[in-house]
């Protein structure tokens, strides 16, 4: 069988590295795109905004699969950027799908929770719920969705891009600031400065996703369509996330447990949104894994708790 190869865009970022190695571990071929990080072997510096850059990287790795994880993701950044999130969320990826799509490529989008508003009593959503974000990064995901899939439709090969939802992840981090959670582990080594007073979230619910665990969906949802001969039945949606469920607030209570670090000085806000924030967060968005335990995925994830332990080398009782 000859090997199949993937490419994985934003291949240096949280998510794209263990993208990356989930298919390096199944044996297949591996490029990824990458900007200011990329060393020009295994991630090659791609400017997505470029068509020429984005069709010259297809044409030379001639990829089966490409998992689109680079985006703008942080809605702060989003608000204060909105033209480059536009940019990179929704025109970039409206073009890479094109020019996939016209090269055969099985195109995984990699979209956010956060496309749904999330009102208590309406989670867990399904793949096929009527989604309203409550902010500008989930509306740039949300069109960013559209537009790859419209382009697959009009190339005539619906079915082949999928855009795989996701909620907040966690993993190894180069730095705390690349994931919403590893940035709360940071958070309570700072509380335990004297006079620090921190405010944490206690509203919002959150599920916090393995990014290995993500990587090995990716991995699966592609091998799935690719040994499907006509894919147009197969679900254009799906749902990923753990069900392990705390705020902001009970992550750094769990983080100070297992450490034995206080957090005397994190104080619980349970406020909810502040009116006059330009980024309004939903309560709760919870994803249902219902598809891919459809086409026989595996949605088993890691435990939180155990997978931080193992992390930070906390194996006190």
């Amino acid at each position: 069988m000859t090997r199949r190869t993937v490419l994985v865009t934003g291949a240096t970022g949280l998510l794209g590295r263990e993208v990356a190695k989930a298919f390096r571990l199944a044996g297949w071929t591996v490029k990824g795109t990458g900007y200011s990080r990329a060393d020009g072997v295994d991630v090659l510096k791609v400017d997505l905004e470029s068509e020429g850059d984005l069709a010259k990287v297809l044409d030379e790795t001639k990829p089966q699969v490409i998992v689109h994880c680079a985006a703008q993701r942080f809605p702060d950044k989003v608000e204060r950027d909105p033209e480059g999130a536009r940019t990179l969320n929704i025109a970039a990826s409206k073009s890479l799908a094109k020019l996939a799509a016209a090269r055969d490529a099985f195109v995984i989008y990699i979209s956010t929770d956060y496309v749904f508003p999330g009102p208590p009593g309406a989670a867990p959503y399904e793949a096929d719920a009527t989604p309203n974000p409550t902010n500008l990064y989930g509306q740039t995901k949300l069109d960013g969705e559209r537009a790859v899939l419209e382009e697959y439709v009009r190339a005539g090969q619906q079915g082949s891009a999928v855009v795989l939802r996701v909620p907040v992840l966690y993993g190894h981090a180069e730095t705390p600031a690349e994931s919403a959670v590893n940035v709360l582990l940071d958070a309570v080594w700072k509380a335990q400065t004297e006079g620090a007073k921190i405010k944490m979230d206690h509203w919002a619910l959150r599920y916090p996703t393995n990014t290995e665990d993500v990587g090995r969906v990716c991995r699966d949802v592609s091998v799935k369509y690719l040994d499907t001969a006509d894919r147009k039945g197969l679900p254009q949606i799906l749902h990923f996330s753990s069900e392990d469920r705390m705020t902001k607030y009970e992550i750094c209570q769990r983080f100070g447990e297992m450490m034995g670090l206080s957090i005397a000085s994190i104080e619980a806000n349970t406020e909810g949104n502040d009116p006059n924030s330009a980024v309004q967060r939903p309560y709760d968005c919870h994803l249902s894994t219902k598809g891919l335990k459809d086409l026989g995925i595996d949605v088993s994830t890691c435990d939180f708790t155990a997978w931080w332990r193992r992390e930070v080398g906390a194996f006190r009782k």
